[in-house]
């Protein structure tokens, strides 16, 4: 049974930052790429960042590029992304999947707002 567990999300102010991970089981984490999602309110969930199973990452967000930082501890089968400079556009709910068409049932999510 796939589980992807969300964590670290929170109240911030702008500038601020926040570490989010992602505890996974069920499935072969290491052979896996993997990639953080976020749907903000009223807008559909979309794929942010993504990191293959070697460590190559992507960001689709391209001002969150030189910002957020998306890793991957195979040996944990942890996924985190690190959040800095945040802005209030930055806020939403993200998750953790696996990318393209067969992704795992979805985790509870954790919530990542922005606000002085």
């Amino acid at each position: 049974q796939v589980q992807l567990v969300e964590s670290g999300g929170g109240l911030v102010q702008p500038g601020g930052s926040l570490a989010l991970s992602c505890a996974t089981s069920g499935f072969i984490f290491n052979s896996a790429s993997m990639g953080w999602y976020r749907q903000a309110p009223g807008k559909q969930r979309e794929l942010v960042a993504t990191i293959t199973p070697r460590g190559q990452t992507y960001f689709y967000e391209e001002s969150m590029r030189g910002r957020f930082r998306i890793s991957r501890d195979n040996a944990q089968k942890t996924l985190s992304l690190q959040m800095n400079r945040l802005k209030p556009d930055d806020a939403a709910w993200y998750y953790c999947n696996t990318v393209g068409n067969d992704v795992f049932p979805w985790g509870q999510g954790t919530q990542v707002t922005v606000s002085s």
